[in-house]
């Protein structure tokens, strides 16, 4: 990707994460490098670190025909030899000149490499290139990202070239821990730090399977926990992240990120905003090119929590109400990229992720129906009638009510839909359950107080891109990559009319089956539509486009995260390998 940055005489372009400026920086860390290898300590043929011996074993041709035409003189005068040292030193001198100015990855020089950038060994013949762009910078480096969400874990392995003056994603594998009932990511241990520690083990087999053994030792693994584990408390959650830690320090070749860089953390949730429109961006090459193109925003719905970042644009004068830039607060994020510095709008709703959301959504039915029976609890035993579930279906449910509530601490009950469908109602719930009548402190607000410049107003035509369930809600039912609010709220109408509407996805593979296996698609679909519509305040003719991935790449905040490990001072070194 190209940073835009015109390079001139012998200056030399920085890497890519130099082109960032983060708000409240840490504090930086000196990194060892690797160790450079001797050409005459015996290394192996086949180690990356070690390039070809300088030399050739052929003389040269012109040395052959010119020893040829004196051979079968058997003596030499002492002029004969005196014009053969001459003409001898002449070719040697000539040949010297040609090596010193011949380019580097067409000679090899002997006793491999030694790179202060990213601390990552250097040499793949895999490459894209035979060359480090910088010399200070290794030509192959990968990194390790572990997101630790609320629903599952997750790892990504990135192989990164550094051919040009930013590196340049190769390729990208990606696992998850399997599905359990009640879910398989790190706070489902939260009584068992090492459980939740050994949970990892399945995605580090991934990377070991993946990271060739002579990168391993050079490859930084960072984990970076989200709103799930955010909800168990600070002591759970501390233990937790400490085992996690020793375990992979211990029982793995992978460096691990140094915690006063967040190594292995619960991330803020601003920074997943942050990391996730980073990727989109990069990937889209929206950002660090010559062109000031427009940026897109980015929404991110996971299980615990929810995450909007954009760019706003505002009048050169106060204009409708619109102020000529974003108000200060915790939701600026100011960030430079390149030659362009953006400031972003950005606030991450702890939950009101999808799993969140259901929970919500559940706790206003039994707090309503609480209210109209305090004195009488039978209706507990019963099915009660949710109309955020399709006709026909039903749904054991363990509902987690508010601290202090009257029914507890949680309840479970039978939820079942009603006799007709009730998408209308559904969507009130799901935005009763938004609180925008909170006070807002800084106007205008979106929900929950929460102040954010008009969308409509402030980004009206650049893309829209959403994330995660956005995306697997939408997708599975056959939703095009792109689709209007409004095309969203029909295809909930139509998930929640029931079995008897379903023909419209009877082409859809596997549609079907989620649908009579998920009595919660109706209600999904129904919040996803509210907290876009009413929740952010976009028109409900607004286009937006779902992705998982974008040119092969995975979205989220992973790739975001994983860039600055590619950088010098970056938390991390070189483990040393033990010689048996």
């Amino acid at each position: 990707m190209s940073s835009g940055i015109e390079v001139t005489g012998s200056q030399r372009r920085p890497g890519i994460w130099s082109y960032f400026s983060f708000s409240g920086p840490r504090r930086r860390v000196s990194v060892s490098l690797p160790r450079t290898l001797d050409s005459n300590s015996g290394a192996d043929e086949d180690d990356p670190h070690v390039k070809a011996a300088r030399h050739s074993r052929h003389r040269s041709t012109y040395s052959d025909a010119f020893m040829n035409e004196h051979k079968g003189s058997g003596v030499m005068n002492q002029g004969q030899r005196l014009r053969y040292l001459k003409t001898g030193g002449v070719i040697a001198f000539i040949l010297l000149v040609l090596y010193m100015i011949a380019p580097s990855d067409r000679i090899p020089r002997p006793g491999g490499v030694s790179h202060t950038g990213g601390n990552t060994a250097a040499g793949d013949v895999k490459a894209e290139c035979t060359k480090s762009y910088s010399k200070d910078k290794p030509l192959i480096q990968y990194a390790l990202m572990i997101d630790a969400g609320s629903t599952g874990s997750r790892i990504h392995v990135y192989k990164f070239n550094n051919c040009g003056p930013s590196p340049e994603l190769e390729k990208e594998y990606f696992e998850m821990t399997p599905k359990k009932e009640g879910g398989s990511g790190l706070s489902a241990y939260a009584d068992d730090a090492e459980a939740a520690a050994r949970s990892l083990d399945v995605l580090m087999d991934v990377a070991l399977k993946n990271v060739p053994k002579e990168y391993q030792s050079c490859t930084p693994v960072a984990v970076k926990a989200t709103a799930g584990l955010r909800k168990l408390g600070e002591q759970k959650s501390n233990d937790i992240l400490a085992a996690v830690r020793r375990h992979l320090e211990n029982d793995f070749p992978f460096p691990v990120v140094g915690q006063d860089k967040g190594g292995v953390e619960v991330m803020p949730g601003e920074m997943e905003g942050v990391y996730a429109w980073i990727t989109v961006n990069y990937l889209l090459g929206k950002i660090g090119g010559p062109d000031k193109n427009p940026t897109a925003a980015v929404l991110d719905l996971g299980g615990g929590s929810t995450q909007i970042i954009f760019e706003p644009t505002f009048p050169d004068t106060p204009r409708g109400g619109l102020p000529t830039k974003l108000a200060e607060g915790d939701h600026k994020y100011a960030l430079s990229f390149g030659n362009r510095n953006f400031d972003l709008y950005q606030h991450s709703y702890l939950g009101y992720g999808l799993m969140e959301a259901r929970n919500n959504l559940h706790s206003t039915i039994l707090a309503g129906l609480h209210e109209t029976n305090k004195d009488n609890r039978e209706y507990l035993k019963k099915p009660i009638v949710n109309p955020c579930i399709a006709p026909g279906m039903s749904r054991e449910v363990e509902v987690h009510m508010p601290k202090g509530h009257a029914l507890g601490d949680s309840v479970t009950v039978n939820m079942t839909g009603p006799s007709t469908a009730a998408p209308t109602q559904c969507r009130g719930l799901a935005e009763k359950t938004l609180h925008k009548d909170d006070e807002c402190a800084i106007a205008p607000c979106a929900f929950r107080g929460v102040h954010q410049p008009p969308f409509a107003q402030t980004f009206a035509t650049e893309a829209v891109y959403l994330l995660s369930y956005f995306y697997d809600r939408t997708q599975e039912l056959g939703m095009p990559e792109s689709f209007t609010l409004r095309e969203l709220q029909d295809l909930a109408n139509k998930v929640c009319s029931g079995e008897e509407g379903w023909d419209v996805f009877s082409s859809i593979p596997k549609a079907l089956d989620e649908l009579k296996g998920r009595p919660e698609w109706c209600l999904d679909l129904n919040f996803q539509f509210e907290l876009l519509r009413s929740g952010y305040g976009m028109p409900i003719d607004r286009e937006v486009k779902i992705a998982k991935k974008i040119k092969g790449n995975e979205l989220g905040w992973c790739l975001g995260a994983s860039l600055p490990l590619l950088e010098p001072n970056s938390g991390w070194q070189c483990k040393i390998k033990q010689v048996q």
